[in-house]
């Protein structure tokens, strides 16, 4: 038998600190272990709300889904995931929230219902796998002044308020994640307002994608793999058209990216047929390679499980699964698609963008060409120029 591979990340000194600082007040009594039971969950993000609020205009059908993918995630993490303390501490914060923000928005559209029907301009999609330049061809579309993107704050926070102070939230919710995971930025540049992947969305009724990232939970996976996504991608539509109506972009179309569309791509298309979809291509064994060394980072400060063989085996599987399924999905839609090679991205950036532009029957103005390249030159500043330092001490 192969022994596992060591595991090739350390934790930060502020995460070792959190760790056992939260251990120590359990272990004396000074604050309850909170529970990651559903009902305790259920509990605690739900109050000072009413049933109805949840329910508002969702069906039957998307109601019971969440609570059963809540029970099902719950179960999971018990079983499975080995969390340490600062572990456990954030899948229950991050579950708790997902409840909240439940309710939040039911009760938003028990009071406003039209927000959720706002009618929108069809979407762009980028379609790939994580780590295939999926997160740099959203930002560079996105940066066409005729063209809208979703700023982090508004997918880590879906529910607007007035004022809005999710900005100021979400960059001290940054702050403490680049202090827990000093390779963040390596990884995935991250700003409070700046274009980025709709994930949180996604989060908010319980699909995978963030938790697969974070914690062992196989079984979570396995149940989500094998259900229909439609009551995700009912709410996720919900969430749009909301935040389009707030940030006053409806007219524009939306640039979307999260690579669990690859996975999702038929129940996406359903809820939006008329979109255009750029679709990014990295060769297997580099996403393989960036996937692992992403996920590793963030598990190994949240659980002292060490096996990086079968982390690795995990996500050829599930890669292999996410391209079956958007080829698949791909095959039954009439859009338009253009094909980015990351290789052709990197050598030229004008041409590739030119070129996805003429295929999706878009006109590469000069306008457009001025913001794509002011954003391409943010991208090169950014701080995951170290991931292939990184990399490199990852697989030596």
């Amino acid at each position: 038998m192969i022994p596992p591979r060591p595991h090739p990340f350390t934790r930060s000194t502020m995460a070792e600190r959190a760790n056992r600082l939260i251990s120590e007040v359990w272990a004396r009594g000074w604050d309850e272990k909170p529970s990651l039971e559903p009902e305790y969950i259920w509990r605690a993000g739900s109050k000072g709300y009413a049933p109805e609020d949840e329910n508002s205009i969702r069906s039957e059908e998307d109601v019971a889904d969440f609570r059963l993918r809540l029970e099902r995630i719950c179960a999971s993490l018990n079983r499975e995931a080995q969390l340490n303390a600062l572990g456990h501490t954030m899948a229950y914060g991050q579950l708790k929230n997902a409840v909240r923000k439940r309710h939040a928005l039911g009760r938003l559209w028990l009071e406003k219902p039209a927000l959720a029907q706002t009618p929108i301009a069809a979407p762009i999609v980028i379609l790939g796998q994580m780590r295939s330049g999926t997160t740099r061809l959203q930002r560079l579309i996105a940066a066409d002044p005729r063209h809208a993107g979703t700023r982090f704050c508004d997918s880590h926070d879906p529910v607007p308020a007035t004022p809005d102070l999710r900005p100021i939230k979400a960059w001290g919710a940054l702050f403490m994640a680049r202090r827990i995971n000093p390779w963040l930025d390596a990884l995935h540049p991250f700003g409070p307002t700046r274009t980025d992947e709709e994930i949180g969305w996604l989060s908010a009724a319980l699909s995978p994608p963030a938790f697969e990232a974070q914690w062992h939970i196989p079984s979570f996976v396995a149940f989500n793999e094998e259900r229909d996504a439609g009551p995700v991608y009912r709410e996720f539509a919900r969430i749009l058209r909301t935040d389009a109506a707030i940030r006053g972009n409806a007219d524009l179309p939306r640039v979307l990216k999260c690579p669990q569309f690859t996975e999702d791509a038929a129940a996406f298309f359903a809820q939006f047929p008329d979109a255009r979809v750029v679709q990014s291509h990295r060769d297997f064994q580099e996403v393989l390679a960036s996937s692992v060394s992403m996920v590793a980072s963030q598990m190994a400060f949240q659980s002292d499980r060490r096996d990086l063989t079968a982390l690795e085996s995990e996500w050829v599987r599930k890669l292999g699964l996410r391209e079956q399924r958007m080829h698949k999905a791909l095959r039954g839609f009439g859009g338009a698609t253009a094909y980015v090679q990351f290789a052709d991205l990197g050598r030229d950036w004008r041409g590739t963008i030119a070129a996805a532009y003429k295929t999706l029957g878009l006109e590469f103005t000069s306008a457009a060409e001025q913001s794509v390249a002011g954003e391409q030159g943010r991208l090169r500043r950014d701080s995951h120029v170290q991931h292939g330092k990184m990399m490199k001490e990852f697989f030596a």
